[in-house]
């Protein structure tokens, strides 16, 4: 716990209808999403471990959405995050709400061979079906296109400028914090140290300071610690932390227009910042899990890939400055890496909404939509998110998003 926070480390009562472990922006989501609708008079608490957020998943994010994935639903559900974003003074039901600016600049897909080719192909189906503007350049039109790339390894690429791109997702997470603590939701710095459990029911969490909380649901929303939560539970999810980084340049010869975020075959992506660009990776070689507490950078990253990657991909970039880079931690879910979402078929008060691989802020609207709604009404009631139930994993199925980044 972090102390002198901004919020009050021990609750008001000891009983909640609704306890939120986390409340990042998945779990502030969920809360405002409760209290906004007038069918819910619950109470709810939302447990935040550090309300600085400095090492959570929302602070480290590039704050991006698109709709060029795989599986129609993740499609939809970006589809959502951006009306979201055109009506979030509507939606905040407040005239001081700021418009939620998404700067389109899309998604560039780069395929280096016809196998890699074939997959943006078929996901350009999946997305057209679905209302995507995406559309597929062979290398000649990418050249006239996009004249600042190197192509002579790419035979295809896949580009949506519509509703892909940067949008202000820390205003929209600050909105929902504000307005659901109007509303009534209580956030507290704390942790949930243990649950006790009776048969298929979580009756109780004990927090860090030591109170006993008699719960009627429990939401699991702790990013990158998913595993840790479910366990206090007697669960197990295949969820772990995974780091990426993240680097801020600036270009001696800046490109004459917007970069699309450009995901190159070498896993390297990099994209318009303002005046500057940013870059992002996995690690080299191995992806091993690590501590949810490791930001530690590795610095030879940068010089032993990523800047070769870019400068290989726009030439222009071989003359750069590196301004800023860090390290941060994908809630990865080994699976399949697509969220966990919904009760667990044991425990049917325990509900999940964890794993999103690095898409969780972009999926955020939809997912704090859909948990509010299985609490309110025992199912959803716009979106349906049961393909990504619990089931799926204890039953070994796969459902693969291919599209991550």
């Amino acid at each position: 716990m972090t102390p002198n926070s901004l919020y009050p480390v021990n609750p008001q009562r000891l009983v909640y209808d609704v306890v939120i472990v986390g409340g990042a922006m998945i779990g502030a989501s969920v809360a405002w999403h409760l209290a906004s609708n007038p069918d819910f008079q619950g109470r709810v608490l939302v447990v935040e471990r550090d309300p600085s957020y400095k090492n959570s998943g929302t602070a480290h994010t590039n704050s991006c959405v698109r709709q060029q994935f795989s599986n129609a639903i993740n499609v939809e559900i970006s589809r959502y995050a951006a009306e979201f974003m055109r009506d979030f003074p509507k939606h905040m039901n407040d005239a001081e709400a700021p418009e939620i600016h998404l700067h389109s600049f899309g998604y560039m897909y780069l395929a280096a061979n016809d196998t890699a080719a074939a997959v943006l192909q078929k996901n350009q189906q999946v997305q057209t079906a679905c209302g995507a503007a995406t559309r597929l350049y062979s290398r000649e039109e990418l050249a006239v296109a996009f004249p600042f790339y190197h192509l002579d390894d790419i035979v295809l690429g896949s580009h949506n400028p519509v509703d892909e791109g940067y949008f202000d997702g820390n205003t929209m997470f600050d909105w929902w914090r504000r307005k659901a603590r109007q509303l009534g939701v209580e956030f507290i710095c704390n942790s949930v140290v243990s649950m006790g459990r009776t048969g298929d029911r979580v009756q109780t969490v004990t927090l860090a300071s030591g109170q006993e909380i008699s719960v009627g649901i429990v939401v699991n929303a702790s990013g990158t610690r998913a595993a840790q939560t479910a366990r206090m539970a007697g669960l197990d999810v295949p969820i772990e932390p995974r780091k990426r980084y993240t680097y801020v340049f600036e270009a001696q010869n800046p490109l004459p227009c917007d970069l699309p975020l450009t995901v190159d075959p070498s896993g390297v992506h990099v994209r318009t910042d303002g005046r500057y660009y940013m870059a992002g990776s996995p690690p080299a070689g191995d992806d091993p899990a690590v501590d949810p507490d490791d930001f530690t950078q590795d610095h030879s990253l940068w010089e032993e890939k990523v800047w070769p990657a870019i400068a290989h991909r726009i030439p222009q970039f071989e003359a750069l400055r590196l301004i800023q880079s860090w390290a941060g931690n994908y809630a990865y879910n080994t699976l399949d890496q697509n969220a966990i979402v919904g009760p667990h078929p044991e425990i049917g008060n325990f509900l999940f909404v964890n794993g999103f691989s690095g898409h969780g802020f972009q999926q955020s609207p939809a997912m704090g939509r859909g948990i509010s709604e299985w609490v309110i009404y025992g199912g959803y009631r716009t979106l349906d998110l049961s393909m990504f139930s619990m089931n799926r994993v204890l039953e070994g199925i796969s459902f693969l998003e291919v599209a991550i980044i």
